[in-house]
């Protein structure tokens, strides 16, 4: 009540650690633009839409999972890279893939001819079976072959073609593509046969 105006005036302006030094002046700018109205309102309606419980919270995880899932089986159709699974992505598997798919290999012809193989081994001759048990050796004596063949040579391209990029686990992804008929791939071929990838 008695002191001087000076000491008055100097005890309110004692800062706190949580406190600003002076209250910000309505006018003064805010120091971040103002959102859009509709910014605004996604963000109320992000903030109304979280879940309340883990029911709701394990339904929405299945519904982004399935979303997902949808993009990636139409990704491996059409051929979009943005939404190819990993391990369909990057420029090292769609080269094995065009590589692969631009030649012929014995390894997809493997299920017709097992099944025609099948098929005449019904046939119940005593010297017509020990045919089929060869014919049987001779197709899997020929996809190793092939696939000894293919592994090598795209070994060799990708080296070629990419120095400096990890070519880890490219190849056996290619022979496993071999394995799949043609028409049956995914991502679907992008190259014709005799193209050079």
């Amino acid at each position: 009540m008695f002191r001087s105006r000076t000491k008055a005036q100097a005890a309110p302006t004692e800062v706190t650690a949580d406190q600003p030094k002076q209250p910000r002046d309505p006018q003064a700018p805010k120091g971040r633009p103002t959102p859009k109205r509709s910014e605004a309102a996604s963000q109320r309606r992000s903030l109304a839409q979280t879940p309340a419980n883990r029911k709701d919270a394990a339904r929405r995880q299945r519904e982004a999972r399935r979303a997902d899932m949808a993009k990636q089986r139409e990704a491996l159709a059409s051929g979009d890279e943005r939404y190819l699974p990993a391990r369909d992505k990057g420029p090292v598997r769609s080269f094995a893939r065009d590589f692969v798919d631009a030649r012929y290999s014995v390894a997809e012809f493997f299920l017709p001819l097992a099944l025609v193989i099948l098929v005449l081994s019904m046939i119940n001759q005593g010297k017509f079976q020990s045919y089929v048990l060869l014919a049987w050796l001779v197709v899997i004596l020929l996809i190793v072959l092939n696939s000894v063949v293919t592994g090598l040579t795209l070994k060799r391209a990708l080296k070629q073609r990419f120095p400096d990029e990890p070519t880890r686990g490219a190849v056996p992804y290619a022979l496993m593509r071999t394995l799949q008929m043609r028409r049956l791939r995914l991502p679907k071929p992008k190259v014709k046969r005799g193209e050079r990838p």
